[in-house]
């Protein structure tokens, strides 16, 4: 008889397929995260184009759009879910695993406070695993009562949300930070349809802005403070920023 490579149990039940869990708790990967509705997704080339980039750096392979549409089409009709959230993990040797649960909730998201924490992601242009820093800071800044980590530079750069992009607003220009960031979907989404406009902000800069806003594959949201400076909820900018991502069509899976 042989002996299985790696034996792993899972409370004292031994793993069905210890080879996959292995690689599955490695923590070395990448992922996309969607929202799903009649099973259609808005950028949906734009989250086949972001995996199949980040897969060819990390593990110098090319991912077949093809080969993820088809899974994550087939995941979705299993799940019996055609609304919902999705999520597409890659791991070494090119394997996948598709996630589908229950969806966000549709519509505006309730104004947000973050805390401001000095922390930036290491290789931050790839959604990687591993996020222990992002998790960490967030949670932190929920029990001191905010919504939302905002990382920053040692200096007080700002580069993004823990879990989110951050676009300010200067009442001409919506603003996103150039610092080294995860350019997310619903950001790249939004970008060319505001009149946006990309360089630095730092914590210093805040007193200088209107409003600000954040957004991720849950939804957008507008800030209402970082740290213990307040900023308003512009209803018109906020009014702009939902329609110009209602504009966007749903691609189907």
């Amino acid at each position: 008889m042989t002996t299985p490579p790696t034996h792993i149990e899972i409370d004292g039940v031994p793993a069905g397929d210890p080879e996959l869990l292995a690689t599955l708790m490695s923590g070395f990967g990448h992922f996309t995260a969607m929202q799903v509705r009649d099973g259609r997704v808005k950028g949906l080339g734009l989250h086949l184009e972001r995996l199949d980039r980040s897969t060819r750096e990390l593990f110098g392979e090319e991912l077949p759009g093809e080969r993820v549409r088809a899974l994550l089409a087939g995941a979705v009709e299993a799940s019996g879910r055609r609304d919902s959230s999705a999520r597409v993990y890659v791991y070494d040797g090119v394997r996948l695993a598709v996630v589908v649960r229950e969806p966000a909730a549709d519509g505006p998201g309730a104004p947000q406070r973050l805390m401001s924490v000095d922390y930036l992601r290491p290789a931050p242009h790839i959604k990687h695993l591993g996020g222990f820093g992002q998790s960490y800071h967030r949670e932190a800044a929920q029990r001191a009562g905010y919504e939302e980590a905002l990382l920053t530079s040692p200096y007080g750069d700002i580069a993004e949300g823990a879990i989110t992009n951050i676009a300010f607003w200067d009442g001409s220009s919506v603003v996103w930070p150039s610092a080294p960031c995860l350019t997310g979907i619903t950001m790249t989404l939004l970008e060319p349809l505001l009149g946006s406009v990309r360089r630095p902000v730092s914590l210093a800069d805040l007193g200088g802005y209107r409003a600000a806003f954040v957004t991720n594959s849950r939804g957008i949201a507008p800030v209402s403070g970082i740290d213990t400076v307040d900023l308003a909820v512009d209803e018109d900018l906020m009014k702009r920023v939902y329609s110009a991502y209602e504009s966007v069509e749903w691609d189907t899976l």
